[in-house]
């Protein structure tokens, strides 16, 4: 999910949340016109091969115990979005709708607090669906759901505001505008934590401890491993005689890579059952792309329990070190699709993808919707920070740029190519992930 934010005409600041932790189940104005806009889109990168999915599940331990990732991978067939369950759905994007709307009241919040003159409140981008006017501001719900935005009046031609007027956006001290940009990513920031202090509150933390192998949660009717005699709940202790040198994710891959390497030859698996240890040879059925697939989902071999404060105190240290722990996982996701661009570029989600991992985290257990909406606040953050255009960040350099050169800004005209082609470049991106992830759910590929 992204969201950009932009003080200069026509901006749409566009907010792109990077789902780094996500999970089966938890533990964790179109037209473009002379106006000043802080806005957001939603995009978001999903993990997924053509036999492989992780989908990520991340577990922050808050006592001596260390902190660990967990991913869960479904060989061979598995996909995101069936979106089974109207509830889950609709707690998903109302997840979804309150991270834009926190987003958008900083900067609005931010400019009112100041006398700043607001034009615009919107949820979504385009046609208006539903409106009402107060104290001289729109509020409005739009077509597409691609974010939301703050207008200002600043260089709309139908304002009745001059031009000079001090309460402008444009008119006010660097600092001012600096705090409205700003506020949008400190009001997730301020969110997170207070998800993150809730769950610490309500329900605790989730905590694991890790044993060796690799757990079988499903083994998928009439597929290679069902042929072969392996069971959901067996727990693979060896592959090809191997031993695991170590409990944990990596388990996992190693498992994955030797059935993906061995399509139509056996693979020698020792399984624990029950109390009981012996082998199994399991023959990978050949995928579409020469790998192998046996039909079965994997995890690491884990006891889960949950953590709870004693006092407020303790709370609070829970609260910044999960805060910590998540906000660490997301910039180390982001610099890896940064840093292998080429590869990731194809994985990138948009919000229909976001509310299906959503709905899907809210089927199995309320508690991951509180990492699911905190994991988005930070995304969202993290990613508004870039200097990008149409991004918090973007409009943050150019109003530093501004500074630079002893308050002289740059001209209108460049500031507005800047930003206008960030803007429009999202929209695009942002519909075509629309089409592409409702393509890609479970009941669209049944239809076609």
């Amino acid at each position: 999910m992204v969201i950009y934010l932009s003080p200069s005409p026509p901006s749409h600041s566009t907010s792109i949340i990077k789902l780094s932790s996500n999970s089966k189940r938890p533990i964790s104005d179109s037209s473009i016109r002379l106006k000043t806009h802080f806005s957001k889109s939603l995009l978001s990168p999903s993990f997924t091969s053509s036999n492989v999915k992780l989908t990520t599940k991340k577990h922050f331990l808050h006592d001596k115990r260390k902190r660990v990732d967990f991913r869960t991978c479904a060989i061979g067939g598995f996909d995101y979005g069936s979106f089974e369950g109207p509830q889950s759905v609709l707690e998903a994007a109302a997840v979804l709708t309150a991270i834009i709307v926190v987003h958008e009241s900083g900067h609005f919040l931010a400019a009112s607090l100041q006398g700043i003159h607001v034009s615009k409140f919107a949820v979504g981008f385009g046609p208006i669906l539903a409106k009402f006017n107060a104290k001289n501001v729109e509020y409005s719900i739009r077509a597409f759901p691609l974010g939301g935005f703050v207008g200002f009046p600043d260089n709309d031609p139908d304002s009745d505001i001059p031009v000079d007027d001090v309460n402008l956006l444009k008119n006010r001290p660097i600092l001012d505008r600096i705090i409205v940009v700003s506020a949008g990513v400190i009001a997730n920031v301020i969110f997170a934590l207070v998800i993150i202090f809730v769950q610490v509150i309500a329900v605790g933390l989730p905590v694991q401890e890790i044993f060796p192998g690799v757990n079988v949660p499903e083994v998928r009717p009439f597929s290679a491993a069902s042929r072969d005699g392996l069971l959901s709940g067996d727990v693979i202790l060896e592959v090809n005689g191997n031993k695991f040198l170590k409990p944990g994710p990596n388990s996992v891959s190693e498992v994955v890579d030797a059935i993906k390497s061995n399509p139509k030859k056996y693979v020698l698996l020792k399984v624990k059952r029950g109390g009981q240890d012996f082998d199994i040879r399991v023959t990978p059925d050949e995928n579409f792309d020469g790998t192998g697939k046996i039909g079965v989902q994997l995890a690491p071999n884990i006891k889960l329990s949950k953590v709870r404060p004693k006092n407020v105190v303790e709370a609070v240290t829970y609260t910044a070190k999960e805060f910590w722990g998540l906000s660490s996982n997301v910039f180390d996701g982001l610099k890896q699709t940064f840093l292998n661009f080429s590869q990731s570029a194809s994985k990138v989600s948009g919000p229909v993808a976001i509310i299906a991992v959503g709905a899907e985290v809210a089927r199995s257990n309320i508690d991951g919707l509180y990492q699911f909406a905190a994991i988005l606040n930070i995304n969202l953050a993290i990613i508004n920070l870039l200097p990008l255009p149409a991004l918090d960040g973007g409009t943050l350099a150019l109003i530093l740029v501004e500074a630079a050169r002893g308050g002289r800004k740059l001209p209108l005209e460049v500031e507005q190519r800047i930003m206008s082609s960030g803007v429009m470049l999202v929209l695009i991106l942002g519909l075509y992930l629309i089409i592409r992830d409702t393509l890609n759910l479970d009941f669209f590929k049944e239809i076609l």
